[in-house]
Protein backbone atom coordinates (compact mmCIF):
# COMPACT_ATOMS: atom_id res chain seq x y z
CA UNK A 1 0.00 0.00 0.00
CA UNK A 2 2.30 2.67 -1.33
CA UNK A 3 0.89 6.08 -2.30
CA UNK A 4 3.30 6.69 -5.20
CA UNK A 5 2.38 3.34 -6.75
CA UNK A 6 -1.32 4.07 -6.29
CA UNK A 7 -0.97 7.51 -7.91
CA UNK A 8 0.81 5.89 -10.84
CA UNK A 9 -2.14 3.49 -11.26
CA UNK A 10 -4.55 6.43 -11.25
CA UNK A 11 -2.56 8.22 -13.94
CA UNK A 12 -2.29 5.12 -16.14
CA UNK A 13 -5.94 4.02 -16.09
CA UNK A 14 -8.38 5.54 -18.59
CA UNK A 15 -11.62 4.28 -17.08
CA UNK A 16 -12.69 2.47 -13.91
CA UNK A 17 -15.61 0.15 -13.33
CA UNK A 18 -16.20 1.55 -9.84
CA UNK A 19 -15.21 4.91 -8.31
CA UNK A 20 -15.79 5.23 -4.55
CA UNK A 21 -15.76 8.57 -2.77
CA UNK A 22 -14.90 8.21 0.92
CA UNK A 23 -12.44 6.03 2.83
CA UNK A 24 -14.32 5.10 5.99
CA UNK A 25 -15.73 1.69 6.90
CA UNK A 26 -18.42 1.67 4.18
CA UNK A 27 -16.16 3.02 1.43
CA UNK A 28 -13.24 0.71 2.20
CA UNK A 29 -15.58 -2.28 2.52
CA UNK A 30 -17.10 -1.40 -0.86
CA UNK A 31 -13.66 -1.10 -2.47
CA UNK A 32 -12.78 -4.56 -1.16
CA UNK A 33 -16.10 -6.05 -2.31
CA UNK A 34 -15.82 -4.55 -5.80
CA UNK A 35 -12.15 -5.43 -6.29
CA UNK A 36 -12.56 -8.99 -5.00
CA UNK A 37 -15.36 -9.53 -7.55
CA UNK A 38 -12.92 -8.48 -10.27
CA UNK A 39 -14.13 -4.94 -11.00
CA UNK A 40 -11.54 -2.25 -11.76
CA UNK A 41 -11.92 -0.18 -8.59
CA UNK A 42 -10.58 3.13 -7.27
CA UNK A 43 -11.30 4.78 -3.90
CA UNK A 44 -10.59 8.45 -3.16
CA UNK A 45 -10.41 9.81 0.39
CA UNK A 46 -10.10 13.59 0.96
CA UNK A 47 -8.03 13.21 4.14
CA UNK A 48 -6.88 9.96 5.74
CA UNK A 49 -8.61 6.59 5.80
CA UNK A 50 -11.03 6.35 8.77
CA UNK A 51 -10.25 9.95 9.80
CA UNK A 52 -13.93 10.57 10.61
CA UNK A 53 -16.55 8.38 12.26
CA UNK A 54 -14.74 5.12 11.51
CA UNK A 55 -11.92 5.77 14.01
CA UNK A 56 -14.19 7.23 16.71
CA UNK A 57 -16.55 4.37 17.56
CA UNK A 58 -17.19 2.65 20.92
CA UNK A 59 -14.84 -0.13 19.67
CA UNK A 60 -17.65 -2.70 19.69
CA UNK A 61 -18.58 -5.34 17.12
CA UNK A 62 -22.13 -5.96 18.23
CA UNK A 63 -25.67 -6.83 17.27
CA UNK A 64 -27.02 -3.95 19.32
CA UNK A 65 -28.87 -4.85 22.50
CA UNK A 66 -30.71 -1.52 22.29
CA UNK A 67 -32.07 -2.33 18.82
CA UNK A 68 -33.41 -5.61 20.19
CA UNK A 69 -35.37 -3.63 22.78
CA UNK A 70 -36.69 -1.41 19.96
CA UNK A 71 -37.92 -4.53 18.16
CA UNK A 72 -35.52 -4.16 15.20
CA UNK A 73 -34.96 -7.93 14.93
CA UNK A 74 -33.76 -7.80 11.29
CA UNK A 75 -30.93 -5.35 12.07
CA UNK A 76 -29.88 -7.33 15.16
CA UNK A 77 -29.84 -10.67 13.34
CA UNK A 78 -27.89 -9.20 10.42
CA UNK A 79 -25.38 -7.53 12.74
CA UNK A 80 -24.90 -10.69 14.83
CA UNK A 81 -24.11 -12.69 11.70
CA UNK A 82 -21.61 -10.04 10.57
CA UNK A 83 -20.10 -9.95 14.07
CA UNK A 84 -19.36 -13.67 13.76
CA UNK A 85 -17.84 -13.24 10.29
CA UNK A 86 -15.64 -10.35 11.46
CA UNK A 87 -14.34 -12.50 14.33
CA UNK A 88 -13.36 -15.19 11.80
CA UNK A 89 -12.03 -12.93 9.03
CA UNK A 90 -10.10 -10.48 11.27
CA UNK A 91 -9.25 -12.66 14.27
CA UNK A 92 -6.25 -10.50 15.21
CA UNK A 93 -8.46 -7.46 15.81
CA UNK A 94 -11.88 -8.77 16.84
CA UNK A 95 -12.14 -10.47 20.22
CA UNK A 96 -14.86 -12.01 22.32
CA UNK A 97 -15.70 -9.47 25.04
CA UNK A 98 -17.80 -10.34 28.09
CA UNK A 99 -20.18 -7.62 29.29
CA UNK A 100 -21.82 -7.41 32.68
CA UNK A 101 -25.05 -5.55 33.41
CA UNK A 102 -25.25 -4.72 37.14
CA UNK A 103 -28.84 -4.57 38.36
CA UNK A 104 -30.03 -2.36 41.19
CA UNK A 105 -33.63 -3.67 41.27
CA UNK A 106 -35.01 -7.19 41.71
CA UNK A 107 -36.58 -7.52 38.24
CA UNK A 108 -33.54 -6.42 36.17
CA UNK A 109 -31.76 -9.76 36.35
CA UNK A 110 -34.76 -11.69 35.02
CA UNK A 111 -35.71 -9.08 32.41
CA UNK A 112 -32.22 -8.79 30.87
CA UNK A 113 -31.48 -12.52 31.13
CA UNK A 114 -34.63 -13.26 29.12
CA UNK A 115 -33.91 -10.52 26.55
CA UNK A 116 -30.30 -11.60 26.10
CA UNK A 117 -31.31 -15.24 25.60
CA UNK A 118 -33.17 -14.00 22.50
CA UNK A 119 -29.93 -12.19 21.52
CA UNK A 120 -28.05 -15.51 21.88
CA UNK A 121 -30.62 -17.37 19.76
CA UNK A 122 -30.46 -14.73 17.00
CA UNK A 123 -26.66 -15.14 16.75
CA UNK A 124 -27.13 -18.86 15.95
CA UNK A 125 -23.96 -20.85 15.23
CA UNK A 126 -21.90 -17.63 15.30
CA UNK A 127 -22.64 -17.08 19.00
CA UNK A 128 -19.71 -15.84 21.13
CA UNK A 129 -21.09 -17.36 24.35
CA UNK A 130 -24.26 -17.78 26.40
CA UNK A 131 -25.71 -15.02 28.54
CA UNK A 132 -26.66 -15.87 32.11
CA UNK A 133 -27.93 -14.48 35.38
CA UNK A 134 -25.21 -14.00 38.06
CA UNK A 135 -25.46 -13.31 41.78
CA UNK A 136 -24.52 -10.07 43.52
CA UNK A 137 -21.31 -11.68 44.85
CA UNK A 138 -20.32 -12.91 41.36
CA UNK A 139 -21.07 -9.48 39.87
CA UNK A 140 -18.73 -7.83 42.40
CA UNK A 141 -16.07 -10.47 41.74
CA UNK A 142 -16.22 -9.89 37.97
CA UNK A 143 -16.51 -6.08 38.20
CA UNK A 144 -14.17 -5.25 41.11
CA UNK A 145 -14.91 -1.49 41.07
CA UNK A 146 -18.70 -1.70 40.59
CA UNK A 147 -20.90 0.34 42.93
CA UNK A 148 -21.98 -2.24 45.54
CA UNK A 149 -24.53 -0.06 47.35
CA UNK A 150 -28.00 -1.23 46.25
CA UNK A 151 -26.65 -3.89 43.87
CA UNK A 152 -29.02 -6.88 43.61
CA UNK A 153 -27.57 -9.12 40.87
CA UNK A 154 -26.07 -9.06 37.40
CA UNK A 155 -26.30 -10.51 33.91
CA UNK A 156 -23.32 -11.54 31.79
CA UNK A 157 -23.44 -11.65 27.97
CA UNK A 158 -20.94 -11.69 25.12
CA UNK A 159 -20.27 -9.34 22.21
CA UNK A 160 -17.27 -8.35 20.12
CA UNK A 161 -14.60 -5.72 20.71
CA UNK A 162 -12.11 -4.41 18.15
CA UNK A 163 -9.78 -1.64 17.05
CA UNK A 164 -11.73 0.36 14.48
CA UNK A 165 -9.11 2.33 12.54
CA UNK A 166 -6.68 -0.61 12.55
CA UNK A 167 -9.38 -2.72 10.90
CA UNK A 168 -9.98 0.10 8.38
CA UNK A 169 -6.28 0.09 7.42
CA UNK A 170 -6.26 -3.71 7.13
CA UNK A 171 -9.37 -3.62 4.90
CA UNK A 172 -7.60 -1.03 2.74
CA UNK A 173 -4.55 -3.31 2.45
CA UNK A 174 -6.78 -6.26 1.54
CA UNK A 175 -8.51 -4.17 -1.14
CA UNK A 176 -5.14 -3.22 -2.66
CA UNK A 177 -4.05 -6.88 -2.56
CA UNK A 178 -7.23 -7.67 -4.52
CA UNK A 179 -6.41 -5.10 -7.20
CA UNK A 180 -8.10 -1.91 -5.96
CA UNK A 181 -6.44 1.50 -6.24
CA UNK A 182 -6.75 3.46 -2.97
CA UNK A 183 -5.66 7.03 -2.38
CA UNK A 184 -5.82 9.21 0.71
CA UNK A 185 -5.49 13.02 0.53
CA UNK A 186 -7.23 13.10 -2.85
CA UNK A 187 -10.38 15.21 -2.62
CA UNK A 188 -13.33 14.96 -5.01
CA UNK A 189 -14.29 18.54 -5.95
CA UNK A 190 -16.74 17.97 -8.86
CA UNK A 191 -18.89 15.25 -10.37
CA UNK A 192 -18.46 14.81 -14.12
CA UNK A 193 -21.73 14.43 -16.05
CA UNK A 194 -22.70 13.79 -19.66
CA UNK A 195 -25.31 15.68 -21.72
CA UNK A 196 -28.05 13.47 -20.23
CA UNK A 197 -27.12 14.60 -16.69
CA UNK A 198 -25.69 11.17 -15.87
CA UNK A 199 -22.62 10.94 -13.63
CA UNK A 200 -19.66 9.66 -15.64
CA UNK A 201 -16.81 10.33 -13.23
CA UNK A 202 -15.27 12.75 -10.76
CA UNK A 203 -12.78 15.58 -10.74
CA UNK A 204 -10.34 15.24 -7.84
CA UNK A 205 -7.43 17.21 -6.41
CA UNK A 206 -4.31 15.69 -4.89
CA UNK A 207 -4.10 17.68 -1.64
CA UNK A 208 -0.33 17.11 -1.43
CA UNK A 209 0.65 18.33 -4.91
CA UNK A 210 -2.37 20.35 -6.05
CA UNK A 211 -2.61 18.22 -9.23
CA UNK A 212 -6.14 17.79 -10.61
CA UNK A 213 -7.47 14.61 -12.20
CA UNK A 214 -10.57 13.87 -14.26
CA UNK A 215 -11.39 10.27 -13.42
CA UNK A 216 -13.94 8.38 -15.53
CA UNK A 217 -15.98 5.44 -14.26
CA UNK A 218 -19.07 3.32 -14.93
CA UNK A 219 -20.39 3.43 -11.35
CA UNK A 220 -19.84 6.30 -8.91
CA UNK A 221 -20.49 5.61 -5.21
CA UNK A 222 -20.84 8.25 -2.52
CA UNK A 223 -19.71 6.73 0.80
CA UNK A 224 -18.75 9.93 2.60
CA UNK A 225 -20.65 9.34 5.84
CA UNK A 226 -21.39 12.59 7.66
CA UNK A 227 -20.21 14.53 4.57
CA UNK A 228 -22.83 12.89 2.32
CA UNK A 229 -24.83 16.11 2.01
CA UNK A 230 -21.78 17.97 0.60
CA UNK A 231 -21.38 15.45 -2.25
CA UNK A 232 -25.14 15.52 -2.86
CA UNK A 233 -24.90 19.29 -3.32
CA UNK A 234 -22.60 18.60 -6.28
CA UNK A 235 -25.10 16.05 -7.58
CA UNK A 236 -28.58 17.56 -7.05
CA UNK A 237 -30.18 20.65 -8.55
CA UNK A 238 -32.41 21.00 -5.49
CA UNK A 239 -30.72 20.65 -2.09
CA UNK A 240 -32.13 17.99 0.23
CA UNK A 241 -30.79 16.73 3.56
CA UNK A 242 -29.91 13.02 3.23
CA UNK A 243 -28.20 12.48 6.58
CA UNK A 244 -28.30 14.05 10.02
CA UNK A 245 -25.13 13.84 12.12
CA UNK A 246 -25.52 12.62 15.70
CA UNK A 247 -22.54 13.02 18.02
CA UNK A 248 -21.26 10.41 20.44
CA UNK A 249 -18.37 11.04 22.82
CA UNK A 250 -16.06 8.79 24.84
CA UNK A 251 -13.82 9.44 27.82
CA UNK A 252 -10.68 7.34 28.28
CA UNK A 253 -9.47 6.41 31.77
CA UNK A 254 -6.74 4.39 33.40
CA UNK A 255 -7.51 0.66 33.81
CA UNK A 256 -7.78 1.06 37.61
CA UNK A 257 -11.33 2.40 37.18
CA UNK A 258 -12.48 -0.99 35.86
CA UNK A 259 -9.89 -3.68 36.69
CA UNK A 260 -10.19 -7.08 35.07
CA UNK A 261 -11.26 -8.15 31.60
CA UNK A 262 -15.03 -7.64 31.76
CA UNK A 263 -16.85 -4.64 30.31
CA UNK A 264 -19.65 -2.77 32.08
CA UNK A 265 -22.92 -2.13 30.25
CA UNK A 266 -25.71 0.13 31.53
CA UNK A 267 -28.74 -0.58 29.29
CA UNK A 268 -30.75 2.43 30.40
CA UNK A 269 -29.23 5.59 31.87
CA UNK A 270 -31.44 8.27 33.41
CA UNK A 271 -32.06 9.80 29.98
CA UNK A 272 -32.68 6.47 28.20
CA UNK A 273 -29.28 6.03 26.60
CA UNK A 274 -26.92 3.04 26.77
CA UNK A 275 -23.54 3.49 28.47
CA UNK A 276 -20.52 1.22 28.07
CA UNK A 277 -17.22 1.03 29.94
CA UNK A 278 -15.01 -1.18 27.78
CA UNK A 279 -11.41 -2.39 28.30
CA UNK A 280 -9.34 -1.29 25.29
CA UNK A 281 -5.54 -1.30 24.89
CA UNK A 282 -5.07 -1.44 28.67
CA UNK A 283 -7.35 1.56 29.20
CA UNK A 284 -11.09 1.96 29.79
CA UNK A 285 -13.26 3.66 27.15
CA UNK A 286 -16.50 5.06 28.60
CA UNK A 287 -19.37 6.31 26.42
CA UNK A 288 -21.48 7.12 24.56
CA UNK A 289 -23.82 10.05 24.04
CA UNK A 290 -26.36 10.73 21.31
CA UNK A 291 -26.54 14.44 20.53
CA UNK A 292 -27.96 15.92 17.32
CA UNK A 293 -25.35 18.19 15.72
CA UNK A 294 -26.19 20.89 13.17
CA UNK A 295 -22.84 20.99 11.40
CA UNK A 296 -20.44 18.18 10.57
CA UNK A 297 -16.71 18.55 11.26
CA UNK A 298 -13.52 16.58 10.67
CA UNK A 299 -12.56 17.27 14.29
CA UNK A 300 -15.81 17.22 16.31
CA UNK A 301 -15.47 18.51 19.86
CA UNK A 302 -17.12 16.96 22.91
CA UNK A 303 -19.71 19.31 24.40
CA UNK A 304 -19.54 20.15 28.11
CA UNK A 305 -23.03 18.70 28.60
CA UNK A 306 -21.88 15.38 27.08
CA UNK A 307 -18.74 15.27 29.22
CA UNK A 308 -20.82 15.96 32.33
CA UNK A 309 -23.33 13.23 31.41
CA UNK A 310 -20.68 10.53 30.86
CA UNK A 311 -18.73 11.48 33.99
CA UNK A 312 -21.81 11.60 36.22
CA UNK A 313 -23.18 8.31 34.90
CA UNK A 314 -19.81 6.58 35.32
CA UNK A 315 -19.54 7.94 38.86
CA UNK A 316 -22.98 6.53 39.65
CA UNK A 317 -21.92 2.96 38.76
CA UNK A 318 -18.23 2.90 39.77
CA UNK A 319 -16.97 2.77 43.37
CA UNK A 320 -13.77 4.60 42.42
CA UNK A 321 -15.22 7.86 41.14
CA UNK A 322 -13.64 9.28 37.95
CA UNK A 323 -13.12 13.05 37.76
CA UNK A 324 -12.18 15.42 34.93
CA UNK A 325 -8.57 15.22 36.05
CA UNK A 326 -8.58 11.44 35.45
CA UNK A 327 -9.54 11.74 31.77
CA UNK A 328 -6.53 10.76 29.62
CA UNK A 329 -8.29 11.52 26.34
CA UNK A 330 -11.74 12.49 25.09
CA UNK A 331 -12.88 11.81 21.55
CA UNK A 332 -16.04 12.68 19.71
CA UNK A 333 -17.46 11.00 16.63
CA UNK A 334 -20.39 11.75 14.34
CA UNK A 335 -22.86 9.05 13.28
CA UNK A 336 -24.17 9.53 9.72
CA UNK A 337 -27.82 8.71 10.46
CA UNK A 338 -30.21 8.50 7.54
CA UNK A 339 -32.34 11.67 7.77
CA UNK A 340 -35.55 10.88 9.69
CA UNK A 341 -38.86 11.06 7.84
CA UNK A 342 -40.44 12.97 10.70
CA UNK A 343 -39.09 16.39 11.62
CA UNK A 344 -37.81 16.51 15.19
CA UNK A 345 -37.56 12.73 15.58
CA UNK A 346 -35.20 11.77 18.42
CA UNK A 347 -31.82 10.46 17.20
CA UNK A 348 -32.16 7.43 19.48
CA UNK A 349 -35.26 6.48 17.46
CA UNK A 350 -33.68 6.93 14.02
CA UNK A 351 -32.90 3.52 12.53
CA UNK A 352 -29.25 2.45 12.33
CA UNK A 353 -30.13 0.35 9.28
CA UNK A 354 -28.31 1.42 6.14
CA UNK A 355 -30.10 2.84 3.15
CA UNK A 356 -28.90 2.95 -0.46
CA UNK A 357 -30.09 5.78 -2.70
CA UNK A 358 -29.76 5.79 -6.50
CA UNK A 359 -30.11 9.36 -7.76
CA UNK A 360 -31.57 10.37 -11.12
CA UNK A 361 -27.98 11.13 -12.16
CA UNK A 362 -26.98 7.52 -11.45
CA UNK A 363 -24.93 8.40 -8.35
CA UNK A 364 -25.22 5.67 -5.70
CA UNK A 365 -25.20 6.91 -2.10
CA UNK A 366 -25.02 4.98 1.15
CA UNK A 367 -26.52 6.47 4.32
CA UNK A 368 -26.75 5.10 7.87
CA UNK A 369 -25.27 1.76 8.86
CA UNK A 370 -22.65 0.87 11.46
CA UNK A 371 -19.16 -0.64 11.65
CA UNK A 372 -20.35 -4.16 12.46
CA UNK A 373 -22.30 -4.44 9.19
CA UNK A 374 -19.68 -2.81 6.94
CA UNK A 375 -19.23 -5.98 4.84
CA UNK A 376 -22.97 -6.48 4.25
CA UNK A 377 -23.39 -2.78 3.41
CA UNK A 378 -20.63 -3.11 0.80
CA UNK A 379 -22.23 -6.24 -0.68
CA UNK A 380 -25.60 -4.47 -0.92
CA UNK A 381 -24.02 -1.42 -2.61
CA UNK A 382 -22.28 -3.44 -5.33
CA UNK A 383 -25.39 -5.62 -5.82
CA UNK A 384 -27.38 -2.41 -6.31
CA UNK A 385 -24.79 -1.15 -8.82
CA UNK A 386 -25.14 -4.41 -10.77
CA UNK A 387 -28.94 -3.98 -10.81
CA UNK A 388 -28.56 -0.55 -12.44
CA UNK A 389 -27.07 -2.38 -15.43
CA UNK A 390 -23.73 -0.57 -15.29
CA UNK A 391 -21.72 -3.58 -14.12
CA UNK A 392 -21.72 -7.19 -15.36
CA UNK A 393 -23.01 -9.64 -12.76
CA UNK A 394 -20.38 -11.18 -10.48
CA UNK A 395 -20.92 -12.95 -7.16
CA UNK A 396 -19.87 -11.38 -3.85
CA UNK A 397 -16.82 -13.18 -2.40
CA UNK A 398 -16.17 -11.38 0.90
CA UNK A 399 -18.18 -13.53 3.33
CA UNK A 400 -15.21 -15.80 4.05
CA UNK A 401 -12.41 -13.56 2.73
CA UNK A 402 -9.63 -13.12 5.34
CA UNK A 403 -8.66 -9.53 6.10
CA UNK A 404 -4.96 -8.57 5.91
CA UNK A 405 -3.23 -9.63 9.14
CA UNK A 406 -5.87 -12.22 10.05
CA UNK A 407 -4.78 -14.81 12.58
CA UNK A 408 -6.56 -16.25 15.62
CA UNK A 409 -5.33 -14.42 18.72
CA UNK A 410 -5.75 -15.64 22.30
CA UNK A 411 -5.62 -13.78 25.61
CA UNK A 412 -1.90 -14.21 26.38
CA UNK A 413 -0.97 -13.13 22.82
CA UNK A 414 -2.96 -9.94 23.36
CA UNK A 415 -0.67 -9.04 26.26
CA UNK A 416 1.85 -8.08 23.56
CA UNK A 417 0.79 -4.66 22.24
CA UNK A 418 1.84 -5.73 18.72
CA UNK A 419 -1.11 -8.17 18.52
CA UNK A 420 -3.05 -5.68 16.37
CA UNK A 421 -0.65 -6.37 13.47
CA UNK A 422 -1.58 -10.06 13.35
CA UNK A 423 0.44 -11.92 10.73
CA UNK A 424 2.57 -8.78 10.12
CA UNK A 425 4.18 -8.99 13.59
CA UNK A 426 7.32 -10.85 12.36
CA UNK A 427 7.91 -8.14 9.74
CA UNK A 428 7.83 -5.38 12.37
CA UNK A 429 10.18 -7.42 14.58
CA UNK A 430 12.49 -7.81 11.57
CA UNK A 431 12.47 -4.02 11.05
CA UNK A 432 13.63 -3.57 14.65
CA UNK A 433 16.32 -6.21 14.19
CA UNK A 434 17.67 -4.76 10.92
CA UNK A 435 17.53 -1.15 12.17
CA UNK A 436 18.12 -1.37 15.97
CA UNK A 437 17.34 2.34 16.48
CA UNK A 438 13.73 1.55 15.50
CA UNK A 439 13.34 -0.57 18.64
CA UNK A 440 13.34 2.66 20.67
CA UNK A 441 10.06 3.50 22.41
CA UNK A 442 7.97 6.35 21.05
CA UNK A 443 7.08 7.38 24.63
CA UNK A 444 8.59 6.07 27.90
CA UNK A 445 5.17 5.15 29.35
CA UNK A 446 4.00 3.13 26.31
CA UNK A 447 5.25 0.09 24.41
CA UNK A 448 4.86 1.59 20.91
CA UNK A 449 8.16 1.70 19.02
CA UNK A 450 9.69 3.75 16.22
CA UNK A 451 9.40 0.66 14.01
CA UNK A 452 5.59 0.96 14.12
CA UNK A 453 5.84 4.54 12.84
CA UNK A 454 8.10 3.46 9.99
CA UNK A 455 5.75 0.55 9.21
CA UNK A 456 2.77 2.93 9.09
CA UNK A 457 4.58 5.21 6.62
CA UNK A 458 6.01 2.51 4.36
CA UNK A 459 3.13 0.03 4.28
CA UNK A 460 -0.01 1.77 5.58
CA UNK A 461 0.09 5.08 3.69
CA UNK A 462 0.40 7.31 6.78
CA UNK A 463 1.40 10.85 5.77
CA UNK A 464 1.08 13.00 8.91
CA UNK A 465 1.63 12.84 12.68
CA UNK A 466 -2.15 12.63 13.07
CA UNK A 467 -2.32 9.65 10.69
CA UNK A 468 0.29 7.83 12.77
CA UNK A 469 -0.60 8.75 16.36
CA UNK A 470 -4.40 8.81 15.96
CA UNK A 471 -5.18 5.96 13.55
CA UNK A 472 -2.13 3.66 13.04
CA UNK A 473 -0.72 3.78 16.59
CA UNK A 474 -3.71 4.78 18.76
CA UNK A 475 -1.80 6.98 21.21
CA UNK A 476 -3.88 10.15 20.72
CA UNK A 477 -7.03 8.22 21.64
CA UNK A 478 -5.36 6.58 24.64
CA UNK A 479 -3.41 9.46 26.14
CA UNK A 480 -3.51 12.87 24.47
CA UNK A 481 -0.64 14.30 26.52
CA UNK A 482 1.65 11.37 25.68
CA UNK A 483 0.75 11.81 22.00
CA UNK A 484 1.83 15.47 22.07
CA UNK A 485 5.06 14.46 23.83
CA UNK A 486 5.69 11.98 20.98
CA UNK A 487 4.81 14.36 18.14
CA UNK A 488 8.29 15.72 17.35
CA UNK A 489 9.88 12.27 17.33
CA UNK A 490 7.10 11.07 15.00
CA UNK A 491 7.43 14.11 12.71
CA UNK A 492 11.16 13.54 12.32
CA UNK A 493 10.66 9.90 11.30
CA UNK A 494 8.01 10.92 8.72
CA UNK A 495 10.27 13.68 7.37
CA UNK A 496 13.18 11.26 7.01
CA UNK A 497 11.02 8.63 5.27
CA UNK A 498 9.21 11.04 2.91
CA UNK A 499 11.99 13.60 2.35
CA UNK A 500 10.55 16.65 4.14
CA UNK A 501 12.54 19.55 5.60
CA UNK A 502 12.67 21.32 9.01
CA UNK A 503 9.99 23.81 7.97
CA UNK A 504 7.58 20.92 7.28
CA UNK A 505 8.41 19.37 10.68
CA UNK A 506 7.69 22.63 12.55
CA UNK A 507 4.42 23.20 10.68
CA UNK A 508 3.33 19.58 11.13
CA UNK A 509 3.94 19.64 14.91
CA UNK A 510 1.86 22.83 15.22
CA UNK A 511 -0.92 21.29 13.17
CA UNK A 512 -0.97 18.16 15.34
CA UNK A 513 -1.05 20.23 18.54
CA UNK A 514 -4.08 22.06 17.16
CA UNK A 515 -5.85 18.75 16.42
CA UNK A 516 -4.90 17.40 19.86
CA UNK A 517 -6.66 20.24 21.70
CA UNK A 518 -9.99 18.53 21.05
CA UNK A 519 -8.76 15.43 22.93
CA UNK A 520 -8.00 17.30 26.17
CA UNK A 521 -10.44 18.16 28.94
CA UNK A 522 -8.35 20.55 30.98
CA UNK A 523 -5.65 23.11 30.28
CA UNK A 524 -6.42 23.53 26.57
CA UNK A 525 -10.21 23.78 26.94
Amino acid sequence: MNRSEQLSRLQNTEKWDVIIIGGGASGLGTALDAASRGYKTILLEAVDFAKGTSSRSTKLVHGGVRYLEQGNIHLVREALKERGLMAKNAGHLVKNQSFIIPNYNWWGGYFYTFGLKIYDILSGCLSLGSSKYISKAKTIEMLPNVQENGLVNGVIYHDGQFDDSRLAINIAQTAVENGACLLNYVKVVHLLKDDKNQVTGVQATDEETGNKYDIKGSVIINATGVFTNAIMKLNDNVYKKYIVPSQGIHLVFDKSFLPGEHALMIPKTNDGRVLFAVPWHNKIVVGTTDTLIKKQSLEPIALESEIHFVLETARHYLAKKPTRADVLSVFAGLRPLAAPKEEGQNTKEVSRSHKIIVSETGLITITGGKWTTYRKIAEDIIDKAIKTGKLPFKECTTEHLPIHGNKPTNGPEREDHLYIYGSDIPKIMELQKNEPELAEKLHPDYEFTMAEVVWAIRYEMARTIDDVLARRVRLLFLDARAAIDSSEKTARIIAKELGYDEAWIAKEILNFKEISKGFFLSEFR
